[in-house]
């Protein structure tokens, strides 16, 4: 794609980055075929190809963003199924990022998205915030019916009916390795995650452990800087990012690490990423070192070697976390491991595609995001499962949003394979 950007404009990192992007794309429109967005709405902006336009129009002529490319761009989720497409490596993931940011500084929203941007950025990462706003959720569900806006509605309608009890283990402190030790390895322990379920962090140190690792909580981690780096909330995701960078980098030089291990993929995305993002930054060397140590959880226990599992008599199926396989194309490691584990594993049909999770996707863009839900749900039931397994709280969320068969993290069965609890979700339905 030919491109007109001035000399001055190509001084900023960002444009530069940007103008790379676009120029490698070719117009093929082979996106179209896999984006969620494209294939509910049909319009051809609510695409890849179509909001690469926008976006190019927009930053070439250096104006304010307006509200017709304002609202494409808002509808894309960020999946990332159109880069695992895409055979010219169009990397829209850093193309859309700073769009979102352009749009963040030159836009001015209504007043409603306004404060309700600012309140979830303000809540969501912060977990005891995030606790309390769930508790008002709940008391506040039998008057959803009085709500205006489809956003607050579905805000809590997505509000669990149990909020667990903080679990001790987040806390700063060391867990040795079970038997000889093997690896040290750093927990990135989420934001949203322990306040929506902490049973996985418990199942992931557990599973280290046993398998010889010593797990660090590491002092002054937070949040991973993605719920706000998406809504173009550059400073503020950098900040929460840079917190966390330093805390794992604080691990690095105290005792060294063999990883940083990650089980909420849409966090992994954007570890991964810090590279990047900081790349003109002070701390531009320790972002880099962060996010070469980190890895997901199931890219570790395949190093490590999960112990053969007998047949479990259990047929899994299998969710793919689009952060996960689009975002850092890990395919087949978790359904090698629940293989391996002793689990029958199924996978829906079309299982590149979204369930509309995507981040505060579902709480921003309610109805695209239902029915992308009602899609996914209708694909896994179709499996006939007795349990669905997935890498990424959102996306657990929202499925178990919209069917009876229990959801839990890959993690957990992985754990209870191997001599963990069974996963709490099990018990209370009883497979």
């Amino acid at each position: 794609m030919q491109t007109t950007f001035t000399e001055a404009q190509l001084a900023d990192p960002a444009t530069a980055r940007s103008n790379e992007i676009l120029r490698s794309c070719v117009h093929c429109g082979l996106c179209t075929a896999t984006c969620p967005t494209y294939q509910v709405l049909g319009d051809e902006l609510d695409s890849p190809r179509g909001r690469i336009y926008l976006i190019k129009d927009m930053l070439e002529k250096g104006r304010p963003a307006d509200a017709r490319t304002v609202r494409h761009i808002d509808r894309c989720l960020s999946c990332l199924a159109c880069m695992t497409t895409c055979p010219s490596g169009v990397h829209y993931m850093h193309l859309v990022d700073h769009a979102r940011e352009y749009i963040e500084r030159t836009y001015r929203r209504p007043l409603s998205d306004r404060i309700l941007r600012w309140m979830l950025a303000r809540v969501l990462p912060h977990p005891m915030r995030f606790r309390l706003a769930l508790l008002g959720a709940k008391l506040g569900r039998p008057f959803a019916f009085l709500l205006p806006d489809g956003r607050l509605r579905a805000m809590l309608a997505m509000a669990p009916r149990h909020i667990p009890p903080v679990s001790r283990n987040d806390d700063p402190q060391v867990f040795p390795a079970e038997g000889q030790r093997r690896m040290r390895v750093a927990l990135m322990t989420g934001c949203a995650q322990k306040a929506l379920n902490t049973d996985i962090n418990d199942a992931t140190i557990r599973l280290l452990r046993r398998l010889g690792c010593e797990v660090v909580i590491a002092r002054g981690q937070g949040c991973c800087g993605a719920l706000t780096h998406h809504m173009g909330k550059v400073a503020e995701a950098h900040a929460t990012a840079a917190r966390s960078i330093a805390a794992f980098m604080a691990e690095v030089r105290a005792g060294g690490l063999d990883a940083v291990v990650i089980n909420t993929s849409g966090c992994g995305t954007t570890i991964k990423d810090y590279g990047h993002m900081f790349r003109t930054d002070p701390i531009a060397a320790d972002a880099a070192t962060v996010a070469g140590l980190a890895v997901d959880v199931s890219e570790l226990l395949v190093r490590l070697g999960l112990p053969q599992g007998a047949p479990k008599g259990l047929r899994v199926a299998y969710h793919a976390a689009c952060s996960l396989q689009h975002g850092q194309q890990v395919k087949t490691a978790p359904k090698d491991l629940l293989k391996r584990a002793g689990f029958e594993v199924v996978e829906p049909a079309d299982s590149q595609l979204c369930c509309g999770s995507a981040g505060t996707y579902n709480l921003m863009q309610p109805e695209i995001s239902g029915q992308l839900k009602a899609r996914k749900v209708r694909t896994l039931e179709a499996k006939a499962p007795q349990v669905i397994a997935a890498g990424n709280i959102g996306c657990m969320i929202q499925i178990g949003s919209g069917t009876g068969i229990p959801v839990v993290h890959t993690v957990e069965l992985l754990d209870w394979a191997t001599g963990g609890p069974q996963p709490r979700a099990l018990v209370a339905t009883g497979p």
